[in-house]
Parts: C-alpha cells; sequence; structure tokens
C-alpha cells in the first residue's frame, strides 16, 4: 500500500498555526514522523491560498526537503501555488487534484504533463459527486482518463480517487465506493492506480470513533484493489491492519477476523454473526463498524456502546 501522509493539513490548528508563523521547524518535525512511521510521500495541504499560495508552497517544500527526500503532493486548488511546487520538487511530485469538472480538466492535466507529475483525479464533476458507483467509473471513463491521454499523463501516473466520503451524513455513498474501487480495477485494461483519502470516512465524527472506521474501511477497499491512500501514519494500528492485510499473517483471533473481512468483501460478501467472538470487544468493534459501512446499521456517534 502506498500511503501519503496526511498530517500536514490546513483544517489541522497546529498546522494553520505552523504556516501563519512560518514555523519551519515544527513542519520538519512532522514531516520526519511521518516518512519514519511508514509514508510513502507527504500531502501538503494548504487549502486555496488565493493571495500567499506560491510564497506559502515556496517556504514549505524547501523547508520539507530540508528534512526528508520524498515525493511531494501538493493539495490546493490554486494551480500557481502547484506550479510553484512542481518547480522546487526533487522527487516525481503529485497533483492533488484535477475533477471532470471543466474549468479544472482543462487546467490542471496539461501542468501534470508538463512537468511529469502523478495527477489524482476526482469522478465528480459540475453535479458534484454521483451517488452510485458506475456512474463515478463513466466519468474516470469517459472524461478523466480520456482527458488526461489526450494531453500526455500517461495512465501509470494518474490516480483515480472515487471519493470516500463520511458516514456522518453521507454514509449511503460509503459502501459505493468500496464497489467503484472494484469495478476500476477489474473493469478497465490497463488498470488504473486507484488512491482514496481514508480519513474522509470519518469527517464529523466524533474523535474517538474516528480511528476505528478509518481502519476497518481501508481493509475492506484494499480487498477490492486499492493501491494508495491518503491517510495518517501516525496511527500505528492502521499500519497493523494494512500490515496483516499484505503479510496474511493470521498471529492472533482478530488478525484472523480482519483476513476474513478482508477476504469476504473480496467476493462481495460481509462477516457474519458467526465469524466473531462476542466475548472480544475489539472483534465486536469490528463487526459493528462493518455494519456501518456497509450502510446495514445507520451511524450514531454511541454506535461501538449499543
Amino acid at each position: 500500500m502506498y500511503l501519503i501522509g496526511e498530517n500536514l493539513h490546513i483544517l489541522s490548528p497546529r498546522f494553520k498555526e505552523a504556516v501563519a508563523n512560518r514555523d519551519t521547524a515544527y513542519v520538519q518535525e512532522l514531516a520526519k514522523k511521518q516518512i519514519e512511521a511508514g509514508a510513502h510521500a507527504l500531502d501538503l495541504n494548504i487549502g486555496p491560498q488565493k493571495k500567499t499560495g506560491p510564497e506559502v508552497v515556496t517556504w514549505l517544500v524547501n523547508g520539507v526537503q530540508e528534512v526528508v527526500d520524498v515525493s511531494l503532493s501538493f493539495d490546493t486548488t490554486n494551480l500557481e501555488a502547484i506550479i510553484t511546487g512542481l518547480k522546487l520538487a526533487k522527487q516525481q511530485a503529485i497533483i492533488n487534484s484535477t475533477s471532470a469538472q471543466p474549468e479544472r480538466l482543462e487546467k490542471v492535466p496539461p501542468v501534470a504533463a508538463e512537468y511529469g507529475a502523478k495527477l489524482v483525479a476526482l469522478t465528480m464533476g459540475d453535479e458534484g459527486i454521483p451517488v452510485s458507483a458506475e456512474a463515478r467509473v463513466s466519468i474516470a471513463v469517459e472524461k478523466l482518463l480520456p482527458r488526461c491521454e489526450e494531453v500526455g499523463v500517461p495512465i501509470q501516473n494518474v490516480l483515480i480517487d472515487p471519493l470516500v466520503l463520511t458516514v456522518s451524513g453521507c454514509q449511503e455513498y460509503v459502501p459505493q465506493c468500496v464497489e467503484a474501487v472494484r469495478i476500476l480495477k477489474a473493469a478497465i485494461d490497463p488498470a488504473p492506480i486507484v488512491s482514496v483519502g481514508l480519513s474522509n470516512v470519518s469527517n464529523q465524527v466524533p474523535k474517538e470513533n474516528r480511528p476505528l472506521l478509518n481502519r476497518v474501511y481501508a481493509v475492506m477497499l484494499m480487498a477490492v484493489g486499492l493501491d494508495a491512500m491518503i491517510a495518517d501514519p501516525l496511527d500505528m494500528q492502521l499500519r497493523e491492519f494494512i500490515r496483516v492485510v499484505e503479510t496474511r499473517r493470521d498471529e492472533s483471533a482478530l488478525h484472523k477476523l480482519l483476513l476474513t473481512l478482508h477476504d469476504r468483501t473480496r467476493e462481495s460478501e460481509e462477516l457474519t454473526p458467526d465469524d466473531v467472538d462476542w466475548k472480544d470487544p475489539e472483534q465486536v468493534a469490528i463487526f459493528k463498524t462493518m455494519q456501518v459501512l456497509m450502510n446495514k446499521v445507520i451511524y450514531a456517534d454511541g454506535y461501538l456502546a449499543v
């Protein structure tokens, strides 16, 4: 699993403060921690930064590249700031992102082609994010991939993102993203790289509930062929869940349940109550979380306590 560290994010109050104060030491330490924890690349999410985008990106890239030598993902709608970052990047960079909205689709892919960057391509258009998996795949097949081919972005540089949405308010979208990944990997030849912003599934959810939703969803998405994720590498349990799936080592009853979840999801099936040791709170939590992510039980903030 190609892991893109998410922690340099403008929605983080501490990172936002660091940007405002140009606190290079803070961002360097957080960059190093993510790479040491296993991230392969770093997402630099600076928000729109309409007026100061290029200056912020210059400061941020120079600071980060003093301490780590990895791919950087430029996560902003400010195309001028993205271009500034691409010129400074030492490794092949990632543009995050384009969509099928006409203005973005016209302007962003040519920049990826010019600089040899990878490009995150979101399966949404002017009408927003489709509910169904098939509609999301259609956007990729009919709009995103043809435009990338037209301007010279090779398919291996395109990261199709079928868009993870939160269980809090958009729960019906959550299993559709799993199915979109499945179709993208099975129906297109050659199969595109598929990437998601994992933590979106737990947006607007109480802090204590977020990690397990992210971890279980990661297992389900890996089962259908996910290649990359923007996620928190500092979540040791998330990294452990990924390791269990990748190595197939069932060193505990919990690990066996995770592999069962993985294999059932791969076969378009689900965990059943018979798969779970109901005396084990961790296994019960995995089962309940799967039910929420499959839209079988309506999410509530106290769902694990029920």
